[in-house]
């Protein structure tokens, strides 16, 4: 029954890993361009625009499945109280800072590409949408179709988005197992539950936050993007009052 789940998850690894290979590689030739003629800033800098701006067209296109404006605005709002209160930036701040701790060299840290920012906006990419959640439903009925076809496009996403954000994203991998697989382990009970309508605003609020990441990607904004991530899952609530 978890079939889907695990190659999905899988995928983001296998890809995750491709993408740290590439990262070490780009690293070490941009030093060697930065010592020569100072462009491997700007290198890295360019790449973080363009993924930005793919970014924050995956979150313009998601958030237009929503039709029902108040329910979106009444979600954020709401999430964004809750993930206040128990701090959940913080918490996935302190965590990731620990990690990266871990996996790196005293000076390669970058400001631009930490393993909180990466898991956040992996997580958020690669769990939020129709194909998710409806392929984790259908997994439930051992119709593997839809995340097996979910897994080829987070497998390539992942190689790009580890380039710039590192091992960050390869932890994704463990948020979006256990996401599916809970919507695919209750598949029977959730199925009511989650209408056409529910999945559109769930993808919408979702796809809000994304536009959030991308704006701190561009460094337009400081958004707690980490503190809105109840609100992807109150569309299920208030939908059966609005």
């Amino acid at each position: 029954m978890l079939l889907g789940s695990l190659v999905n998850g899988a995928a983001i690894l296998a890809g995750s890993a491709v993408g740290l290979f590439l990262r070490f590689i780009l690293r070490r030739s941009s030093r060697r361009s930065e010592s020569e003629n100072g462009i491997g800033d700007r290198l890295q800098k360019i790449v973080m625009q363009g993924l930005a701006l793919c970014t924050m067209y995956i979150g313009i296109s998601g958030s237009l499945e929503g039709k029902n404006t108040l329910l979106a605005i009444l979600s954020l709002v709401i999430g964004a109280v809750i993930g206040e209160i128990f701090d959940l930036d913080g918490a996935m701040n302190r965590a990731g800072n620990w990690v990266q701790k871990k996996v790196t060299h005293p000076g390669e840290e970058s400001a631009a590409s930490t393993v909180a920012e990466g898991f956040v906006t992996a997580s958020l990419l690669f769990g939020v949408g129709a194909m998710s959640i409806v392929g984790s439903l259908n997994s439930g009925l051992l119709d593997h179709t839809m995340l097996f076809a979910k897994s080829l496009l987070d497998g390539v996403s992942s190689v790009v988005f580890s380039v710039s954000f590192g091992i960050g994203v390869s932890l994704s991998a463990i948020a979006v197992f256990v996401y599916e697989a809970l919507i695919t382990l209750g598949a029977s009970v959730l199925a009511p539950l989650l209408s056409d309508a529910v999945i559109a605003e769930m993808t919408c609020v979702g796809s809000l936050m994304i536009i959030g990441l991308a704006l701190n990607m561009l460094e337009l904004t400081k958004i707690k993007v980490t503190n809105f991530i109840p609100a992807v899952f109150l569309p299920i609530l208030l939908c059966r009052f609005m």
